[in-house]
């Protein structure tokens, strides 16, 4: 197992790294849609679900992955009315055939987002 780091998404704020890789799966720790050079917060659902998949795609990508090569997506919204708005974000970071995902609502998330989004992407041969 090996940690998976980058500069273009945003620290961990805790004891986890942003990512970890064995045996060519790539771990995404959940991404707030906090923006990694300014540390702000957009203020909609949708401008939140974009700052976060940019953020997953930082470090998918520095793992040596693309965003085609995720298998499965979680995300975490604190009102499921916003579910429409950040799937219309969504199609915009994936393409045909879609990553299995699951979508659910939760009470919160750090730092007072509206969201945030894991992923696990597989290494192509």
């Amino acid at each position: 197992m090996r940690s998976v780091s980058t500069g273009s998404a945003p620290a961990a704020i805790g004891p986890y790294s942003q990512a970890v890789e064995c045996n060519g799966m790539v771990f995404v720790s959940g991404q707030l849609p906090v923006d990694p050079m300014t540390g702000e917060m957009p203020d909609t659902p949708a401008e939140q679900a974009r700052r976060a998949l940019e953020n997953v795609r930082a470090i998918v990508e520095s793992s040596g992955c693309t965003m085609a090569d995720c298998v499965k997506v979680t995300i975490y919204l604190t009102d499921l009315s916003a579910f429409v708005q950040v799937n219309e974000v969504y199609k915009e970071f994936f393409a045909e055939p879609y990553p299995a995902r699951s979508c659910i609502e939760v009470s919160a998330v750090p730092k007072g987002a509206m969201l945030e989004i894991d992923a696990i992407a597989i290494r192509s041969s």
